[in-house]
């Protein structure tokens, strides 16, 4: 070894000196500090990405909850624009009792309507999923209210003889149970 000073002996996993030059060193510093330089740069520029990742999830996830809160708000409006043409049906019929000549004739106009309001009023439930509980159904105490007990000779014991109030599901859960006599 002739300089030492631009000489430097380095041991390997082996235990022999190897000559590394000043500039080899400088060199070997300067491709760790490009490589270091480099790697910042990467996560500089992923932290930014994840920043603007959880910045864009975050804005999805408040459009998403406005949204749910708007369907929430506005889930019957279907609902209400079917029922207008029933509220105007009823509304004709009390103007048409205003210009009665013949109240015969009148009363008899007067049920038709109503009978066809109901149908239309029937008919708008069922779109929407509502329907009457059957009369000819078995007794089930999810969805009748046996209010009273009759001995009968026309049904079995159990089933239904006369329904005091319809009852009414929505899909397959009731709203409204049906009041009913049951045989004994």
């Amino acid at each position: 070894m002739s300089k030492q000073s631009k000489e430097e002996l380095q041991p390997t996993n082996d235990g022999e000196n190897i000559e590394i030059t000043n500039d080899e060193a400088q060199a070997d510093a300067e491709a760790v500090d490009n490589e270091l330089d480099l790697l910042q740069e990467e996560l500089s520029a992923l932290k930014d990405k994840y920043a603007r990742v959880h910045a864009d999830f975050d804005n999805i996830k408040k459009r998403l909850e406005r949204e749910k809160y708007t369907a929430v708000e506005y889930s019957n409006e279907k609902f209400a624009k079917d029922m207008i043409p029933v509220m105007d049906a009823l509304q004709m019929a009390l103007t048409s009792s205003e210009n009665v000549t013949d109240p015969q004739e009148h009363l008899s106009k007067l049920k038709e309507g109503i009978e066809l309001t109901i149908k239309q009023f029937k008919t708008s439930l069922e779109k929407h999923g509502v329907t009457m509980v059957s009369h000819d159904e078995p007794f089930d105490p999810n969805i009748h209210n046996a209010v009273q007990s009759v001995e009968s000779d026309e049904v079995e014991s159990g089933e239904i003889v006369q329904t005091f109030q319809t009852g009414y599901k929505y899909k397959n859960r009731p709203l409204r149970e049906a009041m009913v006599i049951v045989a004994k």
